[in-house]
C-alpha cells in the first residue's frame, strides 16, 4: 500500500484461510474471524441440528491452525455423528492432535520438515518421503471401480438400451410393502403438478407461434412464412452426463445440427423426457434444469421450446424434434457436391473413445471438459458461413462417424473422396484413449458397415483410421466448399470460434463402379 519496493531473492507470499461471506448472515455462532464454532462433536455450538468440519469450523475447545490435516481428520467422526445424530444415539468426542507433521517442497527435488519447534532442510529424503506419501495417498483415487456394462452411457441415438430397472424409492408415508410399482403406458407420464411447477418458473416465450407453452392445449400450433420450407428433424437417446442442465444443452445442438446441415434455421422444438423415478420434488428439479438447458441453448439461437411430453423411466434420457425453415430452392443435400470441391470440418473428432474411456475411470478431466466445450458450441454462425461461401453440400457427423456420414455423401453424390488423415482434428486426450484400446460400443458395428468403401494402406494403417469410426455426439458439419472459396470460408470459420476447423480432403471423379474414400497420411 506504502508504494515501497523491496530488493529480493525469494518471495513468499503467505496467506491463511478466510471465512466464507455466507457464514455471518446465516445466524450461526461464529468466531473473531467469521468461522463457525463447533463443540467437540462437530457440532454448532448455536445450532446443535447443524455439524461442521474442515476449514469452514473453528473447535471451540481445541482452537489449532487451518489446516488440511485437520480436516482429513474430522472427516470419519463427522460421519459417525451424523449416523449416530440421526440414530438418535450418543455423540462421539473428537479431540485433533496436537501438533502434526508438515513437508512442503522448495523445488529442484527438495523439501523441509516441520513439526512443533522441530525443523529440518531442505534435504532430498525429504522430498522423497513427502513424494512417497502423495503418491500413496493419490493412488486411493486411481484404482476404482468402472460402471459396469448395463450403465453405459451410448453417444448415439441408434444404440439398444439393455440398462437394468433401478430399485424404485419408496413413500415416506407408506410401508415399503405398498410402495406403488411404476406403470406403464400413459400412466408412466409426470403429473400434471410436476409440469405446471416447472413450467411456470421456466417462462418459455412464445411470440413466434400460434399456440405454444403459453396454453395448454393438445398441440402446438406455428405459422409457415410464404415461400419457405418446413424443415423437421428428431433425435432421442440416453443422457451422456449426470447433470441434467448440461445434458439439456448437448442434446439441443445436436439436435439442431440435422437442421444446419440441411441449410436451414431452427424456429422451434418438441422435447420428450424421460426422468429418473423420484419422489415429486427431485423430479420437479431435474426436470427444470433439463428444460432449462434447452431453452438456454434455443434462445441463443432465436428458437423456442413450444411442447413435448414426459415420462419417468429407470434413466436420464432427453429427445427433441426440431423445427426450422429454409428456402426450398437453397437447400443443402448430401449429394450436392462436386470434383474438386474441398471438405471443411468444422469440430474435433474423439467423443466416442473419450467417454468409453471416462466410464472406465481412465480420461484426465481436462479431457472430457474439452470434450463437453466442444458439444456445447453451436454451428448456428458456421451455417451463415458456408452459406456466403457457397457451399454444395453439408451433413453433420453424429453415431455414424466420420467415415459413417462422409460415405452417406459420397454414394449420394457418386463421386470419390480423398480423406488426409494428418489433418483431422482431434480432441485432446483422445488419441491416447484410443490407443489405449477404449472404444464406444458403436465403434466396432461402424467400421464393419464402412470398411469395405474405404480404400487406404493395408500393411501399416494410420494411427488416426480407427478415429473414422468413432461415434460422435453434437460433432462437427462437415461442408463441401468450391475449392476457390474454401480457404476464405476456414480463415472466416476460424475467426468466428470454430477453432478446429479444418480442410481434410477434396471430392474427385469416381473411376470404380462404386464410389470410395481414399484415405492418405504421412504416418501410414
Amino acid at each position: 500500500r506504502s508504494g515501497r519496493q523491496v530488493e529480493c531473492d525469494r518471495v513468499f507470499w503467505v496467506t491463511s484461510a478466510a471465512a466464507a461471506p455466507w457464514i455471518a448472515p446465516s445466524g450461526l455462532a461464529t468466531d473473531d474471524q467469521g468461522f463457525i464454532q463447533v463443540n467437540d462433536y462437530l457440532q454448532s455450538v448455536s445450532h446443535p441440528h447443524i455439524f461442521a468440519a474442515g476449514d469452514i469450523a473453528t473447535m471451540v475447545n481445541h482452537p489449532h491452525p487451518k489446516a488440511g490435516v485437520f480436516a482429513v481428520r474430522q472427516g470419519q467422526p463427522l460421519h459417525t455423528n451424523l449416523r449416530r445424530a440421526l440414530q438418535n444415539q450418543p455423540l462421539k468426542l473428537f479431540k485433533p492432535q496436537k501438533e502434526f507433521l508438515i513437508l512442503v517442497g522448495t523445488g529442484a527435488e527438495r523439501a523441509i520438515a516441520s513439526r512443533g519447534r522441530f525443523t529440518l532442510g531442505p534435504m532430498k529424503r525429504l522430498w522423497q518421503w513427502k513424494d512417497y506419501i502423495d503418491r500413496q495417498f493419490m493412488e486411493r483415487f486411481t484404482h476404482l471401480t468402472p460402471m459396469g456394462k448395463s450403465k453405459e452411457r451410448g453417444t448415439r441415438n441408434e444404440e439398444r438400451n439393455n440398462s437394468k430397472l433401478l430399485p424404485l424409492p419408496h413413500s415416506p408415508t407408506l410401508p415399503l410393502s405398498h410402495s406403488p410399482i411404476p406403470c406403464a403406458g400413459c400412466a408412466s407420464k409426470v403429473s400434471k403438478s410436476v409440469l405446471q411447477q416447472v413450467l411456470s418458473q421456466l417462462q418459455p416465450s412464445a411470440d413466434s407461434t400460434l399456440i405454444g407453452l403459453d396454453a395448454a392445449d393438445d398441440a402446438a400450433v406455428i405459422q409457415v412464412p410464404p415461400d419457405m420450407a418446413l424443415v423437421q428433424t428428431v433425435d432421442y437417446f440416453r443422457a451422456l452426463l449426470d447433470d441434467p442442465f448440461l445434458v439439456g444443452q448437448i442434446t439441443t445442438q445436436h439436435c439442431l445440427n440435422d437442421l444446419y446441415a440441411m441449410g436451414a434455421m431452427p424456429h422451434s422444438v418438441l422435447a420428450i423426457a424421460t426422468l429418473p423415478y423420484a419422489i415429486p420434488p427431485k423430479l420437479e428439479d431435474t426436470l427444470y434444469l433439463l428444460l432449462a438447458g434447452v431453452i438456454k441453448s434455443l434462445a441463443a439461437v432465436g428458437a423456442e421450446l413450444i411442447g413435448g411430453h414426459t415420462v419417468e423411466g429407470p434413466e436420464l434420457g432427453l429427445g427433441l424434434s426440431c423445427n426450422g425453415f429454409a428456402d426450398p430452392e437453397k437447400l443443402w443435400r448430401k449429394g450436392g457436391m462436386e470434383p474438386g470441391d474441398q471438405l471443411i470440418l468444422t469440430k474435433p473428432l474423439g467423443i466416442g473413445t473419450l467417454f468409453a474411456a471416462d466410464m472406465q475411470l481412465r480420461a484426465k478431466g481436462r479431457w472430457i471438459e474439452g470434450a463437453i466445450a466442444s458439444m456445447l458450441q453451436s454451428h448456428h454462425a458456421a451455417v451463415k458461413c458456408f452459406r456466403h461461401y457457397g457451399t454444395t453440400a453439408c451433413t453433420d457427423i453424429t453415431g455414424f462417424g466420420l467415415a459413417g456420414h462422409l460415405l452417406e455423401m459420397v454414394q449420394s453424390a457418386h463421386h470419390s473422396v480423398e480423406l488426409q488423415l494428418d489433418a483431422l482434428p482431434i480432441l485432446p486426450g483422445a488419441i491416447t484413449t484410443l490407443e489405449q484400446g477404449y472404444l464406444s460400443s458403436l465403434h466396432s458395428p461402424n467400421r464393419q458397415s464402412s470398411q469395405a468403401f474405404i480404400v487406404g494402406p493395408k500393411v501399416i494403417p494410420h494411427p488416426l483410421q480407427p478415429m473414422l469410426f468413432d461415434p460422435q455426439t453434437s460433432g462437427g458439419l462437415l461442408a463441401a466448399v468450391p475449392l476457390e472459396q474454401s480457404k476464405a470460408c476456414l480463415n472466416q470459420l476460424r475467426q468466428l470460434g470454430y477453432t478446429s476447423s479444418q480442410i481434410i480432403g477434396q471430392v474427385i471423379p469416381t473411376s470404380t463402379p462404386q464410389p470410395q474414400i481414399y484415405v492418405q497420411g504421412t504416418d501410414s
